[in-house]
């Protein structure tokens, strides 16, 4: 359902176009990760849903309540693969798009992610090498709909644009997560 939503947003936005000349560039998110370099701002919300946040969570709080959901995907280690990508990558990528929509005055779609996939177990042993702790955890079910892979081509974003994410390495974009992690243990309720 959440990826049906964003293909109608694109078609709404392609018409619109097309009727009134209202011109829009949809950014395909990956899966967005990190946090402010400066530890600043950080991802807190409730419930947490993304797989980064919550195993620094677990990390913080050592309660070993750290579930990876699923281990028979067709993978190379049976945990699902995604690509992440740094917010603040993501903030240069709006801005060289709203830089392009305005020179070109054409409207268009652009994947942004890093073109790397990273395996749950991948992201939970750069979570132990980035804190420095070891983080227990246990294998749930799958959850519903998730897939088997999910790693962006943005070759379109980096060739038009000139996007280049800074943050490419798992690791970095974990050690932005974790310095605002920290910081912030209980996330914005501590400030």
């Amino acid at each position: 359902p959440y990826g049906e939503t964003k293909m109608m947003m694109e078609k709404i936005m392609h018409w619109a176009d097309k009727a009134d000349g209202i011109k829009s560039i949809a950014l395909r998110y990956f899966n967005v990760a990190g946090a402010s370099s400066d530890g600043s701002i950080g991802e807190d919300h409730g419930p947490e849903t993304h797989l980064i946040p919550n195993i620094l969570k677990s990390a913080i709080s050592g309660d070993g309540n750290f579930t990876i959901f699923g281990d028979d995907y067709d993978t190379k280690d049976g945990t699902n693969v995604r690509d992440y990508v740094q917010v603040e990558d993501l903030i240069d990528a709006h801005i060289l798009a709203l830089k392009h929509v305005m020179e070109t005055n054409k409207s268009d779609v652009f994947n942004l992610g890093t073109a790397q996939g990273y395996s749950n177990l991948e992201i939970l042993e750069a979570a132990k090498k980035v804190t420095g702790i070891d983080i227990p955890y246990t294998i749930g079910p799958r959850r519903g709909g998730d897939s088997d892979s999910l790693v962006a081509d943005s070759s379109k974003a980096r060739k038009i644009l000139g996007w280049k994410p800074k943050h490419e390495n798992v690791d970095d974009v974990i050690a932005t997560a974790w310095n605002w992690h920290k910081t912030h243990p209980k996330g914005y309720e501590d400030k």
